[in-house]
């Protein structure tokens, strides 16, 4: 606890099947939601599903009187330069929707032209959407909203829209892939040097560090000693993927931050990859994570628990999976404390 405790003051220096976490209490300004609520005495013993849910699910911007300074270049991810010249219509996509998230985070979420499937917040839910068939790029759709710079990454599709999109003169900023709690200030940062807004990108990544840190001080208190080990696993009955995210994936740094095991990681999983019994067995979990939508796409919990050596673990046998929506979860935006929060009440109350 007193590593958790120098963190934050270094930092502050400079739902579907089951039953959902239990009831946010009411708002406490020095305190977070799971601060508020008795642990568990024992989480591993605690059986059947839970739905995590945050707070508060919108993103608060940072200001709302943005006024980006332009034109403003930069050197992307990729090693590009790039200049920009307006924001007026913004388009912001990745496989998680984080940058989505970011922009609004930002105060420019009014500037947004569209959305990707996983920028699902309420203030975002009603631009157009730019992805078919779960995270594949819309080419039509995208031109026809005629953006005026688009913010991404490589974990989303058809590369080829994005290079055309570059190759008909529009700004294409490319942004870090990786996902880790650690890395919201610094990718939020790339986002707002790209839009001309520097100043609200440090202060937005110095509130999203401090709000984090605290979440994982409240987590890892209420987790104790437990060592909750869990596996997320992604799945989608329709389409036949059933996949253990392992470490790289971002929900190995979801899982530490809430102060619970990576069994995937310490089973030796890397990745994404499909899962095996055995390793599932190795890993032991005592609780298995999924989105919600993949939740819904198996026919709930009864079709976790068929899902292959599931049922042999001790999260199967107590049928304990825990949902959660999956325009929060992996996000490790504007919103990561929440998820932090909404996930250690939904696990250790």
């Amino acid at each position: 606890m007193r590593t958790w405790a120098a963190v934050l003051t270094v930092v502050l220096a400079a739902g579907c099947t089951g039953p959902p976490a239990p009831e946010v209490p009411p708002a406490d300004p020095g305190r977070t939601p799971a601060e508020q609520l008795a642990p568990l005495a024992d989480p591993r013993q605690k059986s059947g599903p839970s739905t995590a849910t945050v707070a508060t699910p919108d993103v608060v911007p940072i200001s709302r009187d943005v006024r980006p300074e332009l034109p403003t270049t930069v050197t992307d991810a990729q090693g590009t330069e790039v200049t920009v010249t307006s924001v007026d219509r913004i388009l912001a996509f990745d496989v998680h929707g984080t940058l989505g998230a970011t922009v609004f985070g930002l105060g420019l979420g009014g500037r947004m032209a569209g959305r990707d499937t996983s920028t699902g917040f309420p203030a975002a839910a009603h631009l157009p959407l730019i992805t078919t068939n779960g995270h594949r790029l819309d080419a039509d759709v995208i031109e026809g909203l005629r953006p005026t710079v688009v913010i991404t990454d490589t974990t989303i599709g058809p590369w080829d829209v994005v290079l055309r999109l570059r190759s008909s003169g529009v700004p294409v900023v490319v942004t870090d892939s990786r996902r880790a709690a650690n890395n919201v200030g610094p990718l939020t940062q790339q986002v707002a040097d790209a839009l001309g807004v520097p100043d609200e990108g440090r202060a937005l990544a110095r509130r999203t560090t401090v709000e984090i840190e605290k979440a994982k001080i409240a987590a890892h208190r209420l987790a104790g000693d437990a060592a909750l080990r869990i596996v997320f696993l992604y799945v989608r009955g329709r389409a036949g993927v059933a996949q253990v995210l392992g470490a790289g994936t971002g929900a190995d740094e979801l899982i530490t931050a809430v102060g619970a095991v990576d069994g995937a990681g310490e089973a030796g999983i890397e990745g994404a990859t499909p899962i095996d019994p055995e390793a599932l067995a190795r890993a032991a979990p005592d609780v298995v994570l999924v989105m919600s939508a993949g939740l819904r796409s198996v026919g709930g919990v009864e079709g976790v628990t068929r899902l292959p050596g599931v049922a042999g673990t001790p999260a199967g046998q107590k049928r304990r999976v825990v949902d959660m929506s999956d325009h929060q979860v992996l996000g490790f935006g504007p919103l990561t404390a929440s998820v932090i929060d909404g996930l250690a009440r939904a696990l250790y109350t």
